[in-house]
């Protein structure tokens, strides 16, 4: 297994001015690929990253003399990061690939061969020792590392290959539903409230906004603007992730086997009056921390059906009231009576795939059916645990 640990650097003046000309240096490569793979391809050839990077390494030093300040890794990998991109968007995951921006996700590549680390520090090439707010959380064999820079703060993501355990607390199965009120509802009645981080600081995301337009573009205001407005939003990341790690933590050390739903995210957020909502919620980044911490808890994380009625199936007896609204907060079975928390009873229809006595009547599809065993494949990196 492979994870990831994401440190915060503390570099001097000197190392700041690198790391701006590494991630420059790797913006610039990528975009020139970019640009001749345009090219070959309108010339009727098939472009590859492997031969854009072998004819740019014949020319680099000669026509970009600058390029010999900067270790070669920062300006080896954007090309397969390119054609990372270019499969991404062949397999029609990833929309066609576009020129970066300077100032935009501004980062550079280490090779594992290049990178010592030691008690909050690490050594970088050309540079040397940088300073880092924590140490290397994680013993196995470190495959690569990315400098990258947010707002005006730089992080260091080391990759290691590892196999970190944590042993958990308890050994309950629970289902798990995912919605807006209640960011997750467990079958066993545990409620996590949404902390909407976007909300909270949308009055400051608003106020720096309109700072920030009414800068002279390319000043040093704009600038310092700019940099205001980044931190702010860095903020609502941060508050997000950190509510996020902390609930899908807890409930992977205390439960064996747990249950989500196959949510269809992107149709989702087609929903205009609900899209800003749904994003602050990050039910995708939801379901990428559970793949992977269900490795280190050693957890058997199961994905039901999308298409399964989990909301509208009562739980009691299985009847799928068809006339349940999304402002119907409180489940009632047409048939049996029963009432329950319409999240609550999601929750334990979801957990209830394991039961295979119970049957959904208005279909006449056994539960054991809908709901196979899919456990999801292995997570490659995370950034915390």
């Amino acid at each position: 297994m492979v994870l990831s640990h994401k440190i915060a650097l503390d570099p001097t003046k000197s190392q700041v001015e690198y790391f701006l000309k590494a991630s420059g240096t790797a913006r610039f490569v990528y975009n020139w690929a970019l640009e001749h793979w345009k090219k070959e391809y309108e010339a009727g050839n098939k472009p590859n990253g492997l031969k854009l990077k072998k004819q740019f390494n014949e020319v680099k030093y000669s026509l970009f003399p600058w390029m010999k300040e900067i270790h070669r890794d920062a300006h080896s990998e954007p090309f397969s990061n390119l054609q990372k991109a270019f499969s991404s968007f062949f397999k029609k995951k990833s929309k066609y690939p576009t020129f970066h921006k300077k100032g935009h996700r501004d980062s550079f590549y280490v090779a594992n061969d290049k990178l010592i680390t030691s008690e909050r520090k690490v050594r970088i090439p050309v540079i040397g020792w940088v300073r880092t707010r924590e140490s290397l959380r994680f013993q196995g064999k470190i495959q690569s590392a990315t400098v990258s820079r947010t707002a005006n703060k730089w992080f260091i993501s080391i990759s290691v290959e590892t196999d970190h355990k944590i042993k958990r607390k308890g050994n309950g199965r629970i289902g798990v539903d995912l919605g807006i009120n209640h960011l997750a509802t467990t079958s066993d009645r545990q409620v996590f409230e949404n902390p909407r981080p976007l909300k909270k600081v949308e009055g400051h995301l608003k106020r720096n906004q309109r700072n920030l337009a009414r800068k002279r573009k390319g000043s040093n205001n704009f600038k310092k603007a700019k940099i205001v407005l980044a931190r702010t939003h860095m903020r609502v990341s941060n508050l997000r992730k950190d509510f996020l790690h902390k609930m899908t933590s807890k409930l992977c050390s205390e439960n064996q086997a747990i249950v989500l739903e196959d949510l269809n995210v992107v149709g989702m957020l087609k929903n205009h009056s609900l899209a800003k909502h749904i994003s602050d919620a990050s039910f995708s980044e939801i379901r990428r921390m559970f793949e992977y911490k269900s490795h280190i808890y050693d957890v058997e994380l199961h994905s039901v059906d999308r298409f399964f009625p989990s909301s509208k199936a009562c739980s009691c007896c299985g009847m799928k009231n068809s006339e349940l609204k999304l402002s119907d907060r409180t489940f009632k079975c047409p048939v049996c009576g029963f009432e329950m928390d319409r999240d609550l009873n999601a929750a334990k229809n979801l957990l209830g795939r394991a039961s295979p006595e119970v049957t959904l009547v208005d279909t006449g599809t056994s539960r054991s059916s809908l709901l196979l065993p899919s456990p999801v494949v292995e997570a490659r990196t995370t950034a915390f645990y």
